[in-house]
């Protein structure tokens, strides 16, 4: 199957190792995989804010970008969710973009739903014998709808002891630009979803969103907590894979 990456805009900037991990996994999985040149930001920073209008210029320039790409797989369950919802309500009153943005919305995927949902695989052949947890983030579990999917990819790891989250629906208090306008709630949110996944005694935090990594990274770093945080892209890169190449 072919498909194109969306890499999104804090992938590219500053974690360049989760790009490689999905890169690698959705290879050695039988995607043929390509990177269109030009792509840019989702528009969610702005569209959140409330700038439309701005918005629409750089939602065009995306929806330009991936127009032909068979398929569109994105490492972030935040950007996906501003495609799904965000596009829709942009050109609702476009007759010419609203198809396009349809046409968009339609073969865009998150990475997990895309290899669960589309490829139809639940095993990429990881290895990590590790005691991970995971944090579903609010945009891809409650706008974009994408729950299970990560988890199933996650309890077929070989050799991993998977831990459920407790009060995983909880928001990890970055929400964007909530987490500057309104610090002290947000700081008050981390602290305990920070507090939640110490009690489950895991070595690792394992998500789909890099904000909501970054922001509870931050907060177990200040509070000297020795849990690692990792994309999902890169506990399924672990141990090469079945297919590795």
């Amino acid at each position: 199957m072919k498909a194109s990456l969306f890499v999104t805009c804090i992938a590219d900037m500053m974690y360049a190792d989760v790009g490689k991990s999905v890169v690698q996994v959705l290879r050695r999985n039988g995607v043929e995989l390509d990177f269109p040149e030009g792509q840019t930001c989702c528009g969610q920073p702005a569209f959140s804010s409330g700038y439309y209008k701005e918005t629409a210029i750089v939602a065009k320039k995306m929806i330009e970008v991936f127009e032909n790409s068979e398929k569109v797989v994105i490492p972030s369950g935040s950007c996906a969710a501003m495609i799904h919802h965000g596009y829709p309500i942009l050109f609702e009153n476009d007759p010419k973009w609203k198809k396009r943005a349809e046409e968009f919305v339609a073969k865009t995927y998150e990475f997990s739903q895309f290899i669960v949902d589309i490829l139809g695989i639940t095993d990429v052949g990881a290895t990590f014998s590790k005691k991970v947890t995971y944090h579903s983030s609010c945009h891809m579990s409650r706008i974009l709808g994408v729950e299970e999917q990560p988890k199933i990819l996650l309890k077929n790891v070989k050799g991993i002891d998977f831990i459920d989250l407790p009060f995983a629906y909880d928001c990890c208090g970055f929400g964007g630009t909530f987490s500057m306008k309104m610090a002290d709630i947000s700081a008050a949110i981390v602290e305990e979803k920070v507090d939640n996944i110490i009690s489950t005694g895991a070595e690792v935090l394992a998500g789909s969103d890099l904000t909501c990594l970054m922001n509870i990274g931050g907060r177990l770093s200040r509070r000297g907590v020795p849990i690692k945080v990792m994309h999902l892209a890169q506990v399924l890169d672990q141990g090469g894979g079945k297919n590795a190449y």
